[in-house]
């Protein structure tokens, strides 16, 4: 299996917080453990996630880029 997300930086963050409904964590908590499984990270739990996923789905997302482009 080859996941999307890759190793996840280690840097220093910025506090934000979220709510996110419960079946919403445990699929964050099960892609956690997969992806530590896959990239012999030790798991860093699903909060360390969604900052790499949110950018991800940034810079794939055409639409976003366009209006980055023009301003």
């Amino acid at each position: 299996m080859t996941l999307k997300l890759g190793p996840i930086a280690d840097d220093k963050p910025v506090k934000l917080s979220i709510d996110v409904p419960a079946d919403v964590y445990r699929d964050l908590t099960a892609y956690a453990d997969a992806h530590a499984a896959e990239t012999g990270q030790a798991s860093q739990g699903p909060a360390k996630l969604i900052v790499p996923m949110l950018a991800q789905f940034m810079a794939d997302d055409r639409a976003f880029a366009k209006v980055r482009r023009t301003g």
